[in-house]
């Protein structure tokens, strides 16, 4: 995947943390879908702070959990703007401190945003390094993680989050993966286990 970039729409570091807790368990397709109308209701936090819940579940309400995430929208802003200065921290544990914000979406933030060497697991992630040979045995995506960035270069890490994604969510799919197609076949070693 020559262009490893997230495929969730943003204009800055507000947006994408708005748009990567709406991801949560929702496809990126769906999300973009809705983010549109919630940026212009509430285009920075201190607006989305001070948004009543159930405004904010009507125009998310076709995103999965949507109660849940618009309380945790609210208050991910309300932390953001009293405990950050409305500055989205590049820390992974200060990112966590916000609803909504766990492991996987704080290592997106910091990765996407400040470049920095966190990787993101999620099923797509998880399932690829794991057939590819990545990982191995890795029975949470924590353990995943930490052996992806035990043996990535710091340098690509922020950018192999992407490939991996991309990988599993177009080639590497859940069921039937395009393995004939791949060109990571002769390094991976699904394929050698189930074609050779």
């Amino acid at each position: 995947m020559p262009i490893a970039e997230t495929e969730l729409h943003y204009n800055n570091p507000y947006e994408l943390l708005v748009a990567v807790i709406l991801s949560a368990q929702c496809t990126d397709k769906r999300v973009n879908m809705v983010t549109p109308a919630l940026f212009e209701e509430y285009p920075t936090a201190y607006e989305l702070a001070e948004a009543e819940q159930p405004e904010v579940f009507e125009l998310i309400r076709s995103i999965s959990y949507p109660n849940s995430k618009s309380k945790h929208l609210i208050g991910m802003a309300k932390i953001l703007i009293g405990e950050f200065n409305n500055v989205v921290p590049d820390d992974i544990n200060d990112l966590q401190k916000m609803p909504g914000v766990g492991r996987k979406t704080a290592n997106v933030i910091a990765s996407v945003i400040y470049e920095k060497p966190a990787m993101a697991v999620d099923t797509h992630v998880f399932r690829v390094s794991e057939r590819i040979g990545l990982t191995y045995r890795a029975k949470t995506p924590l353990q995943a993680e930490q052996q992806l960035v035990k043996y990535l270069p710091d340098e690509i890490i922020h950018k192999a989050h992407h490939w991996l994604i991309l990988h599993g969510r177009y080639v590497c799919v859940a069921r039937n993966p395009k393995c004939k197609q791949c060109k990571l076949k002769p390094f991976c070693k699904y394929f050698v286990k189930k074609y050779n």
